[in-house]
């Protein structure tokens, strides 16, 4: 479950921090970056953790603080991606 708020939580920050900068930046507002961004987050940190085997769940003994900074950062890096491709492909669509 933490992992999965981490994912979502660092999304959202590069959802937002993508849609002030980079070519997809504008069009959809605070929130459509936002949930861009979290969408991705989580998309891109199942996904990465799916390729490197690590979707297992947390450490027996407690919460993992290097994992938890990992899901955090990687779904911020894939929020940011996916807000930017949603965002270069509205202003295509917009003209």
């Amino acid at each position: 479950m933490e992992t999965l708020i981490a994912q979502i939580i660092g999304g959202a920050l590069g959802g937002t921090a993508g849609g002030k900068v980079g070519p997809g930046s504008g069009g959809m507002g605070s929130i459509g970056n936002l949930i861009a961004g979290a969408v991705g987050g989580v998309g891109g940190g199942q996904l990465l953790g799916g390729l490197l085997g690590a979707a297992g769940g947390d450490a027996a003994s407690g919460i993992d603080i290097g994992a938890m900074a990992g899901n955090l950062v990687g779904g911020g890096v894939a929020g940011m991606i996916v807000q930017q491709v949603v965002g270069i492909i509205m202003k295509k669509m917009k003209g």
